[in-house]
């Protein structure tokens, strides 16, 4: 009964209910795409970041993460490979790297880079570097002295496929080992600085030319699904500390590899509700405005209502249920505009290359893809319809304490 009245009620007066329709509406639609679109960063920053060599998990030496020199390796690779076959679900995969600081030189040019000895096969399937060859081609574990490098690292170096490049660095003896390799592959990657600053050969030519025989410097864990909130990372890393027992082995989630990358998620999150409420707060003074409009021109209406017998209580429910309708409404057309303006760039997102050089030392991709979580869109409809409820209460009440002396004096 009451819900009826109250959608006869709103539409007494077309152009007002269209205009507060507007304006949940565009509120409604607002949260969604713009949620939509920082969820959507946040989903590509991390897997960027696991890509970018991080992987879910990282084991090392206990002070390699504070040292990264090749004494701080790992060398019981045995133990490493039965506990990780034994701890780890059949669809994890891992890669075991040698990672060290490097100079790298040629005729034109020298500078620092970090040279990474990669398993080749398995490393494809756990890191960008696989499907980022761009000319040229991927390493193959047979190679020898063969050596892909970035695209920025080509024009930093005035170089090109096919030609030498010198890498030196210290070897196990605590001398400058260095050794001559042939560029075969160019890869391309999400930031320029990466391109610059990362170097890969087979896994085998590192530890040669570094004396390191069967030791490493990290082991890299891809597990499947990972995500943003990185419990399946956590319970994982747990089993893994606790099966190494030994205070030599250092395990990491990708959230202690990559605190500001944390940070910047938790305070994405909190500045979306932020937007949240300046949105409601803008759609709430309309509300609040629009109700108490309405109602002040139907003072005869509700003081006759009264003179009839109707209780307060009755008239609060009445004004509030037509709130309630508008909101619920507003809410609906807002998450159908939103959820059609996602999917309709959804597919080839937004791109962001014009600002390349300021979003790319945040880790943000150069195409953007939106994504719409469910407790956004939960969130933003709970939020505008309890809090537009309540906002309704105050013009509600006013309605309610019109007295039939007042209907009667209202011309």
């Amino acid at each position: 009964m009451y819900a009826i009245l109250a959608w006869r009620n709103i539409w007494r007066n077309p152009r007002r209910t269209i205009v507060i329709l507007m304006a949940v509406i565009i509120g409604v639609w607002s949260m969604i795409f713009l949620g939509a679109l920082m969820r959507g960063m946040e989903t590509q920053m991390v897997k960027t970041a696991i890509s970018t060599l991080t992987g879910s998990i990282q084991i090392h030496h206990m002070d390699y993460r504070n040292d990264p020199v090749v004494e701080n390796s790992m060398d019981d690779m045995d133990k490493l490979d039965r506990i990780l076959n034994a701890t780890l679900g059949k669809d994890a995969l891992w890669a075991k790297r040698i990672r060290v600081n490097a100079v790298a030189s040629n005729a034109r040019h020298s500078g620092g880079v970090i040279l990474v000895g990669i398993e080749p096969e398995k490393e494809k399937k756990i890191s960008f570097i696989g499907n980022s060859v761009i000319s040229g081609r991927y390493l193959s574990l047979e190679d020898t002295n063969k050596i892909v490098v970035g695209r920025a690292f080509l024009e930093k170096f005035n170089t090109k496929i096919g030609h030498k490049l010198i890498l030196m660095s210290q070897d196990t003896r605590k001398e400058i080992a260095s050794k001559a390799f042939k560029i075969v592959g160019v890869f391309s990657a999400e930031s320029e600085a990466i391109e610059k600053q990362f170097v890969f050969v087979p896994i085998s030519q590192a530890a040669k030319m570094l004396k390191m025989g069967r030791s490493i410097s990290e082991i890299s864990i891809l597990l499947p699904g990972s995500d943003i909130d990185g419990k399946q990372e956590t319970r994982a890393a747990e089993k893994l500390k606790s099966s190494l027992a030994d205070d030599t082995f250092h395990v990491e989630t990708w959230h202690q590899l990559l605190p500001m990358m944390k940070a910047y998620l938790e305070m994405s999150g909190f500045f979306l509700y932020i937007w949240y409420g300046v949105v409601f707060v803008a759609m709430g003074f309309g509300i609040a405005n629009t109700t108490l409009m309405a109602v002040f021109e139907r003072t005869r209406e509700f003081g006759l209502m009264k003179a009839l017998g109707m209780r307060p209580v009755q008239v609060i429910k009445g004004v509030v249920t037509e709130t309630f309708c508008l909101l619920v409404l507003g809410i609906f057309t807002g998450n159908i505009l939103g959820f059609l303006s996602v999917a309709a760039i959804a597919k080839n997102g937004i791109d962001l290359s014009a600002l390349a050089a300021g979003t790319q030392m945040w880790g943000i991709p150069r195409i953007l893809y939106p994504e719409i979580w469910t407790q956004d869109v939960a969130v933003a409809g709970l939020m505008v319809l309890v809090l537009g409820i309540l906002v309704s209460l105050y013009p509600a009440v006013k309605a309610a304490r019109f007295t039939p002396t007042q209907a009667m004096l209202k011309n």
